[in-house]
């Protein structure tokens, strides 16, 4: 057993650095796009712009805690927190919906206030339009790079935050269509409608974000065809007579099962032992950041 609990401390310790590093290259995008999009809003007086900026700012603010959120998550279990501190994760996702919806709520009434004052047409359309071409460069790449963390390690915070991030580059191509309406177009209403929807986009992406953290906070299951997957690498132990019982949750990159086995009812209790390490040690290697507890009953006995 202690190979594979080995390898599952390394597994973790893994997810960790990847995790931290996904929400520090986060933060330093937010803080990048934050001097460029206060220029921009400044210069141009654009409410579709200065959606964007609040957004960011916020982005600053929901980054940092990211970044505190998993690198707590990423702690081994302790005398105090026996599970580990997944969780943290899902708290930290909240905490990002949060932001999410004032963020969306100011933002759409904002933009409201301006469609009904029937506001000129903005300023200097290049500089918004210039910025709003870097943001999505920047954030295109990050978003990618989030994707590639999520599908490695399961992280609900850097989900949310990705979820987050690929709103963003709907609302820097809402920006440019915005402006280039406004300016070119000379259809002023453009810039605050736009600033309404990009504001109804963020509600959504606040929606499809608490989800999932929820879901994890409530020790909801895995996935039906995780769990299946689970069960038929377990059921290749010759000894065992039939697995029940099973039940799996998450808490952040960890995840934990228990489930009952039947086995022979003549084995003996070191046998059933050697037994359980060896079906225990398989299934963390094929279902690494793992923790699986089994517990042996005589076949017959009542589940």
């Amino acid at each position: 057993m202690s190979g594979a609990h080995s390898h599952n401390h390394g597994a973790a310790h893994s997810h960790g650095d990847l995790t931290f590093r996904a929400a520090l290259a986060s933060m330093s995008m937010a803080l990048v796009l934050l001097v460029l999009k206060s220029y921009a809003a400044l210069a141009t007086g654009s409410v579709a712009m200065l959606g964007s900026l609040a957004d960011t700012g916020l982005d600053v603010i929901t980054s940092l805690v990211t970044l505190f959120g998993v690198r707590l998550a990423a702690q081994p279990a302790d005398d105090n927190h026996r599970f580990g501190h997944g969780k943290a994760e899902a708290l930290v996702a909240l905490f990002q919906v949060t932001i999410i919806i004032v963020s969306a709520a100011s933002i759409g009434y904002t933009a409201i206030i301006r469609l009904m004052s029937h506001a000129g047409e903005t300023a200097k359309p290049e500089y918004g339009i210039g910025v709003s071409l870097i943001a999505i460069v920047l954030t295109l790449a990050l978003v990618m790079y989030q994707r590639y963390v999520v599908k490695r390690t399961g992280s609900v915070a850097i989900q949310a935050d990705h979820v987050h991030y690929q709103a963003d580059l709907m609302i820097n191509i809402a920006v440019i269509i915005a402006i280039a309406l406004d300016h070119f177009a000379g259809l002023h209403s453009a810039d605050p409608i736009f600033g309404i929807l990009i504001a109804l986009w963020l509600f959504y992406g606040a929606a499809s974000a608490s989800k999932q953290a929820f879901r994890e906070l409530m020790d909801h299951e895995w996935p039906d065809a995780e769990r299946e997957a689970f069960i038929k690498v377990a059921e290749q132990h010759a000894e065992l007579k039939g697995i029940h019982d099973i039940r799996t949750r998450s808490s952040g990159a960890h995840r934990f099962v228990q489930f009952n086995v039947w086995v022979d009812p003549h084995m003996t209790v070191a046998a059933a032992h050697l037994v359980m390490d060896e079906v225990e040690a398989k299934l963390m290697r094929e279902f690494p950041n793992t923790e699986v507890i089994i517990h042996p009953e005589p076949e017959g006995a009542a589940g």
